[in-house]
């Protein structure tokens, strides 16, 4: 832990703008939740089902903006501008190719895709409403993201505070007018929250095509973004290509948990309190996840400097400690305001039914207490271990775990046993008891360590 005061000097630098960043976006998805709550249990479970597959699309964006900054670092820290646009072209085609085939499912499709999702019909038809006007709204995100993403990866994690504050503020506004029918607006309940969010994206994605077309700091050259090359394409494929498809797996069954929730008994509470636990657990990450963005950074950008592979090791080994540090102390924190604060000064506020409320409790407080391990795995996969371009071990880790060992119990006990929610969180942690032994394997290893920009 003894690098001096520059080295974290430089991690403060890069982690606040990334919390700051996080902290408004999963603040919008906490003020979507108690807008729409406002309305009621049931478009508060509509909306957490049609958000299954925005979820998903949200974590492909995540896993391109991942996989191109394990290129995008290392190149920085060579000074190569001109292969850094070319990978941020072939991002930009990927995702665009992605997030246009999610539109197109939910919007020529939601109510047969909410049908998949649960089993009470009404449910999937107040989803189908919402989905079906969100959906195109992620061709834009998708774009953005992948943008934001690079310019993260270049010590530049400010332009996504600035462009995602913009974003929350018309989100926000545009919500209090269209749910509520507010300065003479139709009152539209659910689908004015998805028009809100397709307008806010419409507007944080011009503020990304102004700045791009403008700055100087890092000039965006079109001709080499269209025309990425077929080498840097192989190499993309090769090391961002395991990261999307990690993303992708994870998200999928990370999704398929809300699945099993919508179909068990109760499963309007059960999404409902899902919904609410779920925002507020996302604030409490936020952290955790600036740490993870910043290991990558500084690994990817110590490697492709140059420097020794003991040093890369140390730097790694102080992040995971730092990772592992702060999700004990917010998962404490979190754990105890679980029991204590928020069932009297939040979920009121949230129109929750008794049931609802204790099963939220029940699920912050499994969260809370799981949270420093669930810091550590994430630090250590998405931060270490692709930083340093282990890509394929990475998602081996990150997803064996989950689809081999938590889902498999999940569905056990939620929909074969049917032991209740209780159970199902139990099925649900034994992913990050599982996956932590196999991380501190790799990472002692140390052959994670790979300069994957040379020739």
């Amino acid at each position: 832990m003894r690098r001096g005061r520059a080295f974290y000097r430089d991690v403060v630098t890069l982690a606040l703008p990334i919390v700051a960043q996080n902290l408004i976006t999963t603040s919008l998805g906490l003020v979507d939740t108690f807008m729409v709550g406002a309305l009621g249990e049931a478009p508060l479970a509509a909306v957490t089902l049609a958000n299954i597959p925005v979820f998903v699309i949200q974590l492909v964006i995540f896993g391109l903006q991942s996989g191109s900054s394990v290129l995008i670092s290392q190149y920085w820290g060579k000074g190569d501008t001109d292969s850094i646009n070319r990978v941020l072209g072939v991002g930009c085609y990927v995702a665009g190719a992605i997030s246009v085939l999610f539109a197109l499912a939910m919007s020529g499709f939601p109510t047969q895709l909410m049908g998949l999702l649960t089993n009470d019909p009404a449910l999937a038809e107040l989803a189908a409403s919402y989905a079906r006007i969100v959906g195109p709204s992620y061709i834009l995100n998708s774009i953005t993201g992948v943008y934001v993403g690079a310019h993260r990866s270049m010590e530049h994690p400010r332009l996504g505070l600035a462009i995602f504050s913009v974003s929350m503020c018309t989100n926000t506004f545009l919500n209090w007018v269209l749910i509520f029918g507010n300065l003479g607006a139709p009152q539209l309940g659910v689908t004015g929250a998805a028009t809100a969010t397709l307008l806010s994206r419409v507007v944080e994605f011009l503020v990304m095509a102004v700045y791009a077309l403008t700055n100087r700091r890092f000039r965006l050259r079109l001709g080499l973004a269209l025309r990425p090359g077929t080498e840097l394409l192989w190499r993309f494929l090769r090391y961002s290509g395991p990261v999307v498809v990690n993303e992708t797996l994870w998200g999928l069954g990370t999704s398929l948990y809300k699945v099993v929730m919508g179909h068990m008994e109760g499963s309007t509470e059960i999404l409902a309190a899902r919904a609410l636990a779920g925002n507020i657990e996302d604030i409490c990450t936020v952290v955790i996840f600036a740490i993870s963005g910043t290991t990558a950074i500084i690994v990817g950008r110590e490697i492709g400097a140059g420097r020794g592979k003991e040093s890369v090791y140390q730097v790694g080994a102080v992040m995971d400690t730092l990772a592992l540090a702060a999700g004990g102390i917010i998962g404490l924190l979190l754990a105890a305001a679980a029991w204590w604060v928020l069932p009297w000064a939040v979920y009121p506020r949230f129109l929750l039914s008794d049931t609802a409320s204790q099963t939220a409790t029940m699920m912050l407080t499994f969260t809370g207490v799981f949270l420093a391990l669930r810091a550590f795995n994430s630090n250590n996969t998405v931060g270490v271990l692709r930083g340093g371009g282990d890509v394929r071990a990475a998602m081996r880790i990150d997803t064996l775990p989950l689809w081999c060992v938590a889902l498999p119990l999940t569905v056990l006990f939620g929909l074969v046993l049917k032991w209740g929610i209780f159970w199902v969180y139990v099925g649900i942690t034994m992913e990050q008891v599982t996956k932590f032994g196999a991380g501190v394997r790799r990472f002692r290893s140390r052959v994670w360590i790979n300069d994957i920009t040379r020739a």
